[in-house]
């Protein structure tokens, strides 16, 4: 299996008709958590309580943040829809556009329920194939398409290219060219064949009887709900109540899931930079994942600056970060990043070991999961305490 079948089979608890399925409670902790919170046997669905399960599902102009949280274990969600729902928590939205737009023939802003099934086939297609590239060749010769770097077999060590400058391959213009593909191909029949119920997701965006239409503006707000959705469930989990999270917690969050091996050695770096926490609010972390999800587009706009082979200060990587995403991140939130990684106190970040890095934590668990311990020193909570009266 690949990583992603693995994670799927691990946290699912539903079973219909010999075809396992997540509830959204699953889900949630699938990105949330490192193991099933309470891993039971499957749970047998009959057609009575299927029906029971979507009858209750909301519409998608209903759509909300907390979409998920209230559905918790009523409700369905197919292996491929897995994929694709995690492809919108790690992906930029702009190019969900570009894959909504190649089925939209009429230009009407609209897919039907057959349309966006062979949509989640082409994004099944490119995630079971990208999970599969596990040897250390492949691993290599990917870090060189997109950053300019080779790792090593054995360890970490980096290599430039010398000669010829490689141009990143942009997984939307993949795609795009997977989807002009499969206008002119069996794909479409084959995903109705593998999505033989309804579920869930397809209720929520296409009605119980399956016949209204999508709009892009509906699917872009469900996109929005979906990582606002999953963004608080791990704020929530640190603040207890408060306004913010602390620097460390921040530190936490982002570390647990890389496989950087000494977490503990960051978070000390952070205790001695900040020794005053200020806090980071809900907006400054909701901004730096959207930031995240535009990694690629940063890493080659840090290239034009020709960063690539030395440190960059606060200004420039802020610069960077507008130019690649239109997102301006507060001069505190890139404080605290440059504090998480400049191991060497120079107020200048490692510009490829930090890519290196986030690009693990964009697979949320997939690659592994580290389990910080979590605590709140007792200044921390008094100051968050006196902060909230």
């Amino acid at each position: 299996m690949s990583s992603h079948e693995y994670r799927f089979r691990l946290f699912s608890s539903v079973e219909y008709e010999g075809q396992l399925y997540m509830t959204p409670q699953n889900f949630i902790e699938s990105v949330t958590m490192s193991q099933p919170r309470h891993k039971k046997p499957w749970k047998s669905l009959n057609k009575q309580e299927l029906e029971k399960i979507l009858g209750d599902t909301p519409p998608v102009w209903k759509g909300t943040s907390k979409l998920f949280r209230t559905l918790r274990e009523r409700g369905i969600i197919a292996y491929t829809e897995y994929l694709f729902l995690l492809c919108i928590l790690t992906k930029p939205h702009a190019g969900f556009k570009i894959a909504f737009n190649m089925f939209d023939a009429d230009g009407n802003q609209m897919v039907d329920k057959h349309e966006f099934l062979v949509l989640q086939e082409i994004f099944r297609k490119k995630n079971e194939k990208k999970g599969r590239k596990g040897d250390l060749e492949k691993s290599a010769q990917l870090s060189m398409q997109l950053y300019g770097y080779q790792v090593a077999p054995g360890n970490s060590a980096m290599k430039k290219e010398n000669q010829e400058e490689v141009v990143a391959r942009s997984y939307w213009d993949m795609l795009r060219r997977g989807a002009s593909q499969a206008l002119f191909s069996d794909l479409a029949e084959r995903s109705e064949d593998n999505m033989t119920i309804d579920t869930t997701l397809l209720v929520h965006f296409f009605g119980k009887k399956g016949k209204a239409e999508l709009t892009f503006d509906d699917f872009y707000r469900f996109m929005d709900n979906l990582q606002t959705e999953m963004l608080e469930i791990e704020f929530l989990t640190y603040s207890k109540g408060m306004t913010t999270i602390s620097e460390e917690d921040f530190a936490r969050i982002l570390l647990r899931y890389t496989n950087v091996e000494d977490i503990r050695s960051y978070l000390d770096n952070v205790r001695r930079s900040i020794p005053d926490e200020k806090g980071i609010t809900f907006d400054e972390f909701r901004s730096f994942f959207q930031f995240l999800n535009n990694l690629e587009d940063f890493t080659i706009a840090m290239q034009m600056y020709n960063f690539a082979s030395r440190s960059i200060g606060q200004d420039e990587f802020a610069r960077a970060v507008y130019v690649a995403t239109g997102l301006k991140l507060t001069r505190h939130l890139v404080n605290t990043i440059f504090k998480i990684f400049d191991v060497d106190h120079d107020d200048q970040l490692s510009y490829k070991e930090f890519i290196g890095i986030m690009k693990d934590r964009l697979h949320r668990g997939v690659r592994g999961y580290k389990d910080v311990e979590r605590y709140t020193s007792f200044r921390s909570c008094l100051k968050k305490e006196l902060a909230g009266r």
